[in-house]
């Protein structure tokens, strides 16, 4: 039945967006022709020595996500693909150039996301290009892995490979969290969820190791992302009662410049150079929503199931959804 899901989405789409779905389903099937399994990988004495222990290594933290983060059991990251790019895909957000939210993308199955993607840089970018003429805010982003939601098995690829161990456990441990929960039609919700599974997953990886080195730059590290989102926060915060005011246009885009230095003086090395509200939305996709549920993590007592049932009983009554998050308690059943 898996198999069906992109042909049905292509049959269920208009005319005009018959090209945007057919690159998505090249794409994914491009993906999955060139995987391999893993052993054969192992097995081949082509494989160089390098790449054969970074895949000894995935292998390690796939088996950790499953036996101690109850994370889903089954064919992902079981096969490896070189894909001979620097990305797999590349994601293109926009945002209205008076407002903090962002533009939705709607499709089949998976309802409105934040973004869209595309498999080719130059597709990526013509689509840029496109909603800049339309007036929007747009950034454009590379993106190592992203996951099918289970409809396939998600192969490791060399765009991932061969990071870090600590970059390739949070990787995996992330894409693997969107199998376990996803609330059709909330970016936020999803990507909230899956960055708070990452940094558990990583901080008990690194314990289970006793690895203690790694887990104090890691936690450091957490700290600079943790300030980095909430200044984004803030700025979102406060453009948003600018954009909302009954003022010209020259003095709004002033206002929007001037909140925009604010936060591009302390991170220039990050921040770009032009005001984006796009680049924000990015950032909130994966911040805004984590502060909630690392407390309800806690209120379940660091118990990983009982997290992700709440969770999972949250993303189906599919109401008030944000609101009921911040709420939320660890209802125990035993």
């Amino acid at each position: 039945m898996r198999r069906l899901f992109f042909p049905l989405l292509l049959l269920a789409t208009g005319c005009e967006s018959l090209s945007y779905y057919s690159q998505a389903i090249r794409g994914q099937l491009g993906l999955m022709s060139a995987a391999r399994p893993l052993e054969s990988w192992l097995a081949d004495p082509q494989t160089p020595a390098e790449l054969r222990g970074r895949l000894q290594a995935a292998l390690g933290i796939r088996e950790f996500a499953s036996r101690r983060l109850a994370l889903p059991q089954n064919g992902s990251y079981s096969s490896y693909a070189d894909l001979g790019r620097p990305y797999v895909v590349w994601n293109v957000y926009a945002a209205p150039r008076f407002a903090v939210e962002p533009k939705q993308e709607c499709f089949p199955f998976t309802g409105c996301v934040s973004y869209r993607g595309f498999f080719s840089e130059e597709a990526a970018r013509r689509q840029a290009a496109r909603l800049r003429s339309q007036g929007y805010d747009v950034y454009l982003g590379g993106v190592p892995a992203y996951s099918t939601l289970g409809w396939f098995d998600d192969p490791l690829l060399s765009t991932f490979i061969q990071y870090p161990d600590v970059q390739l456990a949070r990787l995996m441990f992330h894409e693997l969290a969107h199998q376990r929960v996803y609330l059709k039609g909330d970016t936020t919700f999803n990507e909230s969820f899956a960055v708070t599974v990452e940094e558990e997953g990583v901080k008990r990886w690194l314990e289970a190791l006793g690895r203690s080195g790694e887990l104090e730059a890691m936690r450091a590290a957490r700290l600079r992302r943790q300030e980095f989102a909430l200044r984004v926060a803030q700025t979102r915060e406060r453009l948003s009662r600018v954009f909302q005011e009954k003022i010209p246009e020259e003095k709004m885009l002033a206002r929007k410049a001037e909140e925009w230095e604010k936060l591009r003086r302390d991170y220039p090395a990050i921040v770009p150079a032009e005001p984006n509200n796009a680049y924000l939305v990015s950032i909130a996709l994966y911040t805004q929503l984590v502060p909630e549920f690392e407390r309800l993590l806690a209120a379940c007592k660091g118990e990983l199931g009982e997290f992700y049932s709440r969770v999972e009983a949250l993303a189906a009554a599919r109401r008030a959804v944000r609101e009921a998050l911040t709420s939320a308690e660890c209802r125990r059943t035993s």
